[in-house]
């Protein structure tokens, strides 16, 4: 099974569009979103293309009409996520957020396997220990969907090895 994780959409519903086309063609059944959809209507967008799991964790990008959906937790088939979201997703523990200080926080509490965080467009991956007797955890961050700053990207995640792969959305047909 995999997992698509994606950020920083800024209402491009083009290349979000491309990424959506590729979930179905690869049968992705989880989509963690690390905020920054921007609006509801890109929200129903996602929903309306997309019928399986959305996690979705706010960002500092979204706007009133999104944000005012945060008390019912739910939205059609989006798990709705303040500050962050915490998913155990194929018995791995994930956390993921926007921002990459509050990122780093949650790595530090050794809780989480996985943790996908936005907010800086720039894609990255680390693998590290929150200290010496605690289990490795891994932080990624999938750039941005819209691609703004730098290229579009998002990231698709091999549930089976934990292997990511970094997917260039200008190279999807």
């Amino acid at each position: 099974m995999k997992t698509a994780i994606i950020s920083d959409v800024h209402n491009n519903e083009v290349n979000l569009k491309k990424v959506l086309d590729f979930c179905m063609r690869e049968g992705i059944k989880t989509i963690v979103c690390c905020g920054d959809l921007a609006s509801k209507e890109t929200l129903d967008f996602l929903c309306d293309n997309f019928s399986e799991i959305i996690l979705y964790t706010f960002g500092n990008a979204d706007y009133d009409d999104l944000r005012e959906l945060v008390p019912q937790k739910k939205y059609r088939n989006a798990h709705l996520f303040e500050n962050f979201g915490e998913a155990i997703v194929e018995k791995k523990n994930v956390a993921f957020v926007h921002f990459p200080d509050k990122a780093k926080s949650l790595a530090r509490t050794g809780k989480y396997d996985f943790i996908f965080y936005g907010h800086t467009h720039k894609p990255w991956i680390n693998k590290a220990r929150a200290d010496a007797n605690q289990k490795e955890y891994t932080l990624l961050n999938p750039g941005t969907t819209a691609g703004e700053i730098y290229p579009p990207t998002f990231a698709v995640w091999n549930n089976e090895n934990d292997d990511f792969q970094l997917i260039r959305i200008h190279e999807l047909r």
